[in-house]
């Protein structure tokens, strides 16, 4: 059996790199049978949620200081998502690898979920490319730990904190063939830029012969159905080739420097317009 914990409840295996609860370190019978999300979300049949939710609250707290306090300065970056299940030797491993190499060469580090396949192919790019090599991992039942690439590494316990991270102190979002956690962190980025939750950033999907079929869905039955407005299929980009995607990227952020510069002129010359018209000489 892999690190997975099977249907019927068994404990999860530690595999090779132990299982991580937030900074602690557990292996062997120390291996809980539940994540802290799932704790989180449980609805229990007596009233014990009153004495442990709100030291729970502290905890989570300190998850985001933790958190802001690690990336703070970790300057312009991109996050990369994909599939933890890619083996090193596919074609979607070399291209994940690619990519996050031509972020590093525009100067942007590279962010991922910490853990194997896709992950760890955009960690390895990144620090063979010599830049910065993050690493946003998370307690599951199946963690297979922080892979070897990632130079700076950051544990969560919930999967709402580490959303936020990613999205604070991400740029832009280059997004490879992956499954329900990839599926996920898409929607969620979509739904942020739509709602006006976050400054609009490029997602860039990779892949046309994986993605193109979800592309159609959202273009046939969604839009028919007016659930989503034509406009919204403009938040997404989609490529092939990884230079195309550093591309989009950086010609994106490119021109959110240039709104914000413009800006910041148009404040500071409405700033010395006000205080003219006060200056009684």
């Amino acid at each position: 059996m892999s690190d997975r914990a099977d249907r019927n409840g068994d404990r999860a295996t530690d595999g090779p790199h132990g299982y991580r609860r937030g900074p602690v370190l557990l292996r062997g019978g120390q291996v809980p049978r539940t994540t802290s999300d799932q704790s989180l979300l449980a609805q229990g049949g007596d009233a014990d949620w009153l004495h442990a939710d709100p030291w729970r609250v502290m905890r989570i707290q300190s998850e985001f200081v933790e958190g802001f306090g690690a990336l703070a300065e970790v300057g312009p970056a991109v996050s990369v998502f994909g599939s933890a299940r890619t083996k090193p030797d596919s074609p979607e491993y070399a291209l994940g690898t690619e990519v996050a190499k031509g972020l590093v060469e525009q100067g942007y580090a590279v962010i991922t979920g910490g853990g194997p396949g896709l992950m760890e192919a955009a960690n390895k790019g990144a620090k063979e490319a010599g830049g910065l090599s993050v690493g946003l991992g998370i307690e599951l039942p199946f963690e297979q730990g922080m892979n070897p690439w990632v130079d700076l590494g950051v544990n969560f316990r919930y999967f709402f904190a580490r959303k936020t991270c990613f999205v604070k102190y991400s740029q832009g979002f280059v997004v490879l063939p992956g499954g329900f956690g990839t599926f996920d962190e898409l929607f969620e980025s979509l739904t942020l830029v739509q709602t006006h939750k976050v400054t609009e950033f490029p997602i860039v999907l990779v892949g046309t012969d994986y993605w193109q079929g979800l592309l159609d869905w959202l273009r046939g039955p969604v839009l028919d159905k007016g659930t989503i407005s034509a406009k919204d299929l403009d938040l997404i980009e989609l490529v092939d080739d990884a230079a195309d995607a550093v591309r989009l990227v950086c010609e994106h952020g490119e021109q959110l420097r240039a709104e914000e510069e413009a800006a910041v002129a148009a404040n500071a010359a409405a700033e010395q317009a006000a205080e003219r018209a006060s200056d009684p000489r």
